[in-house]
């Protein structure tokens, strides 16, 4: 399963989503990396480019719901439908909105790497 993983917006953090990757990497997927500060549309269409099989955003900028929702957007206006996934600086609360605007899985705060690997692993046993 090839996995994209993204920065979107104007968040500069990337240390957290490296070490993602390269937890990912371990558990046996493939993985690309955007780089920072990418919109919606070029996170979709680098998605489309690779053909990944999954999109992961990595938000701590705060500004999730907004970034999620777009994401929902330009998902539709692509035609993209493949399961994407949010995680980073997430309040508990605001992952019922994640799921409703698409997204097939939030990771809120606290969320441990071993929980995203494992959650990875059931979604490529599917």
């Amino acid at each position: 399963m090839k996995i994209l993983l993204s920065k979107p917006g104007l968040d500069g953090h990337d240390v957290g989503v490296k070490v993602l990757a390269h937890a990912i990497k371990n558990a046996g997927f493939e993985v690309a990396y955007t780089g920072l500060r990418k919109s919606m549309e070029e996170i979709v269409e680098m998605a489309k480019k690779i053909e990944a099989d999954v999109i992961g955003l990595s938000i701590l900028s705060g500004t999730h719901l907004i970034l999620c929702e777009r994401m929902k957007e330009i998902m539709n206006e692509n035609g993209l439908d493949i399961p994407w996934l949010a995680g980073g600086n997430i309040p508990h609360g605001d992952v019922d909105a994640l799921l409703e605007f698409g997204a097939t899985a939030a990771f809120p705060t606290g969320t441990t790497i071993e929980e995203v690997v494992d959650y990875l692993n059931k979604l490529d046993s599917k």
